[in-house]
């Protein structure tokens, strides 16, 4: 008998021995570092996928390609996004990642940003249905681990062929599919189409993931049960609060809600997180992107809006942990009162 692969352990049937969709991490550039994905695998997520990393820059061997796949023991199944137009550029990206241990190859074409979309690749590819087929289909035959692709709904409103698209991924040897319910038109805006994402679901017989506007267990319990999807996506709801797997896979189980972090657990996750940031990534970029972090993870509390402020105006990083705690040594008390 076949040994199992990473796609075939994460999708059980549904009713055999997971009570529930695997939930997953979006990828999401500038955000989906290593220290990200393992917050996220920390707190719940069963599968995470790397940030976009360009096929073209992937294999001219650009040194920050490299750091945005790098994976810990956690990280499993290592998956990478790669993006690009060019077939060959794609297979031989993919040939490179698999050579280094990736278990995963995930192809993007639902980035909607204009420097992307530009080049052809991302979101674009939902225009040229014949290159979409050629690109997946050069991933696929070019390696032997499983190869899976994000979508969107289509272009905009009057090119919505995300039904299209989706059956000449599984014609062309995708493994799963991740279905964004909205456009490329769209953008962020406006809500994602989960009954679009539904009739996907319907004409395939591969895994579909459902991604889109889902922000809570509730949520996240009538999207799944409306749309039948195989898995959920995660991604702009788990800024600032990864915990939210865990809260939606208790409530999936359980029916019941799960107790979110309580404050002191909440600084001293922000302040190790921002720490592990600066070793990551360097004192300097470290910094810059830690204090995106601390931005989101102090959204809501009384005074955010004043830290968020002040970092930004710190240059440093000696001068974030001192910030931190006189802005969390008030609440504390408040709450002990």
């Amino acid at each position: 008998m076949q040994t199992p692969d990473a796609i075939d352990r994460l999708f059980v049937p549904r009713g055999e021995e997971r009570p529930r969709p695997p939930l997953i991490l979006a990828p999401m550039a500038g955000v989906t570092d290593l220290p990200f994905r393992s917050l996220a695998r920390r707190f719940g997520a069963d599968w995470t996928v790397s940030e976009m990393i360009s096929s073209q820059a992937m294999i001219r061997h650009v040194p920050k390609c490299a750091k945005l796949a790098l994976a810990d023991e956690g990280d499993a199944p290592l998956t990478v996004q790669i993006a690009g137009a060019d077939p060959a550029a794609m297979a031989e990206a993919a040939r490179m990642q698999a050579g280094l241990g990736v278990r995963v190859i995930d192809i993007n074409m639902g980035c909607p940003v204009k420097k992307i979309v530009s080049t052809g690749a991302g979101a674009a590819l939902l225009r040229n249905e014949t290159l979409a087929a050629r690109v997946m289909e050069s991933v696929a035959r070019a390696v032997s681990i499983p190869v899976t692709v994000k979508i969107r709904l289509g272009w905009d409103a009057a090119t919505r062929n995300g039904i299209a698209i989706a059956r000449l991924a599984e014609a062309s040897g995708m493994r799963c599919i991740t279905v964004h319910g909205r456009t490329r038109a769209q953008m962020y805006e406006g809500q994602a189409d989960w009954e679009a994402v539904a009739e996907i679901k319907s004409r395939l017989r591969i895994p579909v993931i459902g991604n889109g506007d889902v922000r809570s267990p509730e949520q996240a319990l009538e999207l799944w049960r409306c749309s039948g999807v195989d898995g959920i996506m995660i991604g702009r709801a788990a800024l600032g609060r990864p915990w939210i797997f865990r809260e939606i896979a208790h409530y999936l189980t359980t029916g019941r809600h799960l107790a979110p972090p309580t404050l002191e657990e909440r600084a001293a996750l922000i302040e190790a997180h921002y720490h592990v940031m600066l070793e990551h990534h360097g004192p300097r970029t470290g910094h810059l992107l830690g204090r995106k972090h601390v931005s989101w993870f102090t959204r809501g509390l009384p005074g955010g809006a004043a830290l968020r402020e002040s970092l930004n105006r710190t240059p440093t990083p000696e001068a974030v942990t001192p910030l931190l705690r006189a802005f969390f040594e008030p609440l504390l008390q408040a709450r002990a009162a």
